[in-house]
């Protein structure tokens, strides 16, 4: 059987565990390479779960203009990434029903990001980006989604501008639900994350944005690792290295901070502007918890902690572009 058949006829198996609420052990990921056919896991896994492009065509791209138009459209697909692809230019806008995977770890958008707009059940795997300019938007851009899993990837700038040099790595805004960002190594780079894009936008946010991050390797970020307004967050199982102002919460957010740990940060938990959280077996290292303390003692699925003093040997080394065919 041709490769991409064979990722497809895989993807089919087991993405359609998902929706028939198999259970996924979180634990399988702490200790082995990940698989194609893990499950969603998180908040992407509720609200009916996510598929991706289960049961649809597969296609393997090498170029931009390939892999914009094999992303468009909302009918079911899987487009795998072969090699790097650099081109400077805006984002590449998704379609729903989309699994985007990494055929291994040379899979890289240069100078580009991928830009889920007004569309849900879409997967990312595997997938490195790299150094998208300010003026092209987000490395990973979640805008009025639902049901989105990044899972494995690495995104990345530089430090050597300014702040504003490049925009955001993976930014969830606009109301977007059931968004769940594991696994993956998000490194060098200002300002990584926002998970709500500006304080006036309470009446859009307010009751969306749930949003899982877990077992993710940040390294040598200066700020939102991540910033959280109004939604309602889990970061679990995480490793926070040289990042000198953590996890942000604030207008509202309710937030379940859970066996992570922090080495080199100024503020790696704290809160602004009315947000909340709850903290479980977290390792500040020289820093300390800042937060206000919130409400979210539970989530509506299940997962396994590791414990903070051993998730750096976790994550490290797993976390980023592991996926294996």
């Amino acid at each position: 059987m041709a490769p991409s058949k064979w990722i497809s006829a895989v993807l089919v198996g087991c993405l359609s565990s998902v929706a028939l609420g198999m259970p996924t052990s979180t634990t399988d990921h702490l200790v082995k390479r990940a698989n194609i056919d893990d499950s969603a896991t998180g908040y992407a896994s509720q609200n009916g779960g996510t598929t991706g492009g289960a049961g649809g065509t597969t296609t393997t791209v090498s170029s931009y203009a390939a892999f914009t138009e094999a992303v468009s459209g909302d009918d079911a697909k899987v487009v795998v990434v072969s090699g790097k692809i650099t081109k400077a230019a805006d984002q590449a806008r998704v379609g729903s029903n989309t699994s985007i995977i990494g055929k291994d770890s040379s899979a890289i958008l240069s100078g580009f990001g991928v830009l889920v707009k007004e569309a849900s059940n879409v997967i990312i795997r595997n997938l490195g980006v790299e150094k998208v300019l300010a003026d092209n938007g987000d490395a990973i851009g979640i805008q009025y989604s639902k049901n989105v899993w990044v899972d494995h990837c690495d995104v990345s700038s530089d430090r050597d501008h300014d702040k504003d040099y490049y925009d955001g790595l993976i930014d969830v805004t606009h109301g977007s639900d059931y968004v769940t960002v594991s696994n993956t190594f998000i490194h060098d780079h200002w300002k990584a994350s926002l998970v709500g894009h500006s304080d006036s936008n309470g009446d859009e946010d307010t009751g969306y944005l749930h949003v899982t991050q877990n077992n993710n390797y940040w390294y040598n970020i200066n700020s939102r690792a991540p910033s959280f307004r109004f939604g309602t967050g889990h970061i679990y199982n995480s490793y926070f290295q040289d990042v000198s102002d953590g996890i942000n919460t604030r207008q509202g957010a309710q937030l379940l901070v859970e066996s992570n740990a922090f080495t080199g940060s100024k503020k790696p938990l704290y809160s602004t502007d009315d947000g909340y959280a709850v903290s479980n077996d977290n390792d500040f290292g020289d820093g300390e918890n800042a937060a206000e303390q919130g409400t979210l003692t539970s989530v509506p699925y299940d997962y396994d902690l590791v414990g903070s003093g051993s998730v750096k040997n976790a994550v490290v080394g797993t976390a980023g572009q592991t996926l294996s065919f």
